[in-house]
């Protein structure tokens, strides 16, 4: 069977290129430049041309949506629901199942457990551009039009992840630097996280199995969430550096999203910070018997690999 990554050359796709290159699948890589990689496949094409999306996908046994577009409210409200638009026609019209990887700004700020079964309430820009979507996809998969999988991740960190890993940018890749850590406004809270490569793993699972197909997934995380105090201390331990940790506050976020437009994208999704962040992948777990990865071990194996490929 062809397996068909939309997105590919970001951090959950690299990794999941190498789960389905690691079990001998047949790989082809789609982004808008061509991105050659050992044992796959690379085809050029923008998701916002229909035609060439669906000349692309001809042929696949399963896609997986795992675009990632400028981090801008603007961008994502224009741009994400032609994207899905045009990935459920291409899917529906040739019978190919999706799996489409989610985050859970539409949830908006939750008590308690973010689960399968919680309801959308979007309180961002960038929340109910992703509750759209998802309903777009749920409507589709509902009615018959497509069979799907939606894969819901919290936060994650890991290998090929640095560019776009809040962990990473203010933890990890800090502490690799020898620079203190930093993390914004609370580091006393918890905070769930996803190691990307577990998710991949996960993706790939779940696309083999019919029986996961018309469900949302939250995809496997290390409970109970640990805060930034934890974190930073497990990374400053592995990476031997300072302890100490320079809390950004929102004012000062503020002031620095004037000069810094990802700064300033990020100011609406404060509550994810300054609010308890538990994100509940019990289903998940217990349906496939996984395990995720320690924060521990998996730091490690993010510094390991960084190390190795710098």
């Amino acid at each position: 069977m062809l397996h068909t990554i939309l997105g590919a050359g970001g951090a959950i796709g690299n990794n999941l290129l190498d789960v389905l290159i690691q079990n001998g699948e047949n790989v082809r890589l789609v982004s808008r430049k061509h991105r050659p990689a050992a044992g796959a496949e690379s085809v050029e094409a923008n998701v916002l041309d229909r035609d060439a999306l669906a000349k692309a996908l001809y042929g696949s046994g399963v896609v997986y949506l795992l675009i990632g577009i400028d981090y801008n409210a603007s961008s994502w409200e224009h741009n994400w629901p032609i994207i899905m638009q045009n990935v459920i026609e291409a899917c529906a019209n040739q019978n190919i199942p999706l799996v489409f990887f989610d985050n859970v700004y539409m949830y908006g700020l939750v008590e308690g457990e973010m689960n399968e079964q919680t309801p959308f309430h979007p309180n961002s820009r960038k929340g109910k551009v992703r509750a759209q979507i998802a309903n777009m996809l749920l409507d589709a998969t509902s009615s018959g039009r497509i069979k799907s999988i939606i894969a819901r991740s919290a936060d994650f960190y890991g290998p090929h992840s640095a560019q776009v890993s809040f962990l990473h940018q203010l933890v990890i890749g800090r502490h690799m630097d020898g620079k203190k850590a930093q993390w914004m406004l609370d580091a006393k809270m918890p905070h769930t996280f996803t190691y990307a490569p577990d998710a991949a793993k996960a993706l790939y699972i779940l696309a083999s199995d019919e029986s996961a197909f018309g469900k949302t997934w939250h995809l496997p995380s290390t409970s109970p969430a640990p805060n930034g105090e934890d974190l930073i201390q497990l990374s400053a331990v592995i990476c031997n550096a300072p302890r100490e940790i320079q809390t950004i506050s929102k004012w000062l976020l503020r002031l620095l999203g004037i000069f810094v437009p990802v700064l300033r994208e990020s100011i609406e999704m404060l509550y994810q910070y300054d609010h308890p962040y538990h994100f509940n992948s019990d289903a998940f777990q217990k349906k496939y018997s996984f395990n995720p990865t320690s924060y521990k071990q998996g730091i490690q194996e993010t510094v390991d690999f960084y190390r190795n490929n710098s």
